[in-house]
């Protein structure tokens, strides 16, 4: 089977997929802490509130060391806590790398944003979703205005809408532009990003696995999921080990905190692409009205989010089973959170905006005093 028609494959089948007592320990932290009393108390809370078996958080500062914390556990079966350098399955923020990689190809002059998928996948989208590929470009994917829906595990895949007309945030659109990716290099999605990113950057804990790799490299934290709509009594599986080719360019991604650290920092300050394509990556359409993350501007596998204090980071989120991931920092990438948990069944939005307003808003003394 050619390359193409693999991928092709892998779409039709993320189409189809659509997608113990709870021990707890008190967060601990490892470098400089001072300052960081407050984003502790919030990773003690979304462990104590049940939110997870365990959440890792590590916040650089330009000004100071790094900061790292934990709370809970990785493994709920021998209580072993959450450490530095564990790997886990990041979600969608694959769709940075993805996008980072797709950018580094049009400054190469290897594709344009403003080729359509017609252009270099005749045929697919009409055959899997009766769309017309003449009026979608790369851009249009990157961006989330295909008109492509998400493909939803257990529903029934919407039509599609007209290109252009408005934002629908859909996998569909990262597996496309994944497989032009590969028709335009004749090598995989996986190695151009370890050769493109990871090697130059130093990520050795950042990959895309393979159709055969299931489990996460050692050391990891167990993945646990409360799949459907369970309820706090639901059962809890270790999902651990699983297939999830079918996310790929999409979702697929396996990387540590230190990793995803170095990899926002660098893209925010501009070390992975020429001044035309990082205008292109940072220039957003809005998400209002579309469902998605509240207060967002979405560009190329990044997107702003304002908080409520007032703040704007950037970044991006990944939920995958098993896993939610959050990395996040300021325009200049001084200021960098990186925050992952382990389980699947929290307010994932709920939980990573107070991380990062206790990270990123204004300073609030705690109950009795100056905290350290």
């Amino acid at each position: 089977m050619s390359m193409f028609h693999a991928r092709a494959s892998l779409l039709a089948a993320a189409l189809a997929v659509g997608g113990a007592a709870m021990m707890t320990t008190p967060a601990s932290a490892t470098g400089r802490d001072r300052g960081h009393a407050g984003l502790r108390r919030a990773l003690d809370r979304v462990v104590a509130d049940g939110g997870g078996p365990g959440v890792v958080a590590e916040f650089r500062d330009a000004r100071s060391a790094p900061w790292f914390g934990t709370a809970g556990v990785a493994d709920m079966t021998t209580g072993r806590e959450r450490r530095p350098g564990e790997h886990f399955r990041i979600g969608s923020l694959t769709k940075a790398f993805t996008g980072t990689v797709v950018l580094q190809l049009a400054a190469e002059g290897k594709l344009t944003l403003d080729d359509t998928v017609a252009k270099w996948l005749p045929g697919v989208v009409e055959e899997h979703l009766g769309a017309d590929g003449t009026g979608i470009t790369v851009r249009r994917l990157l961006n989330h205005t295909s008109g492509l829906p998400d493909a939803i595990p257990g529903q029934e895949t919407p039509r599609p809408e007209e290109p252009g007309k408005r934002f629908i945030y859909s996998k569909v659109n990262y597996s496309l532009a994944g497989m032009i990716v590969e028709l335009a290099t004749g090598t995989t999605l996986a190695e151009e990003i370890e050769h493109r990113l990871a090697r130059p950057l130093h990520l050795t804990g950042t990959y895309l696995p393979g159709t055969e790799e299931t489990a996460v490299r050692a050391p990891h934290a167990r993945h646990y999921s409360k799949p459907g709509e369970g309820g706090p009594d639901a059962e809890i599986h270790d999902v651990t080990e699983m297939d999830v080719s079918w996310a790929g360019a999409a979702g697929g991604m396996i990387s540590t905190t230190s990793d995803l650290h170095r990899f926002l920092n660098a893209l925010l300050c501009g070390r992975l692409l020429p001044p035309a394509q990082q205008e292109e990556m940072f220039t957003t359409v809005s998400t209002e009205g579309s469902g998605w993350v509240p207060d967002t501007g979405y560009g190329l596998g990044v997107y702003s989010q304002r908080l409520p204090c007032g703040v704007t980071l950037w970044g991006g989120g990944g939920f995958i089973q098993g896993s939610m991931s959050y990395a996040m920092g300021d325009r200049q990438g001084t200021r960098v959170l990186v925050s992952n948990l382990n389980g699947d069944w929290n307010d994932f939005q709920e939980t990573f905006t107070t991380l990062f307003e206790t990270s990123f808003g204004p300073a609030v003394p705690p109950p009795g005093g100056a905290g350290g």
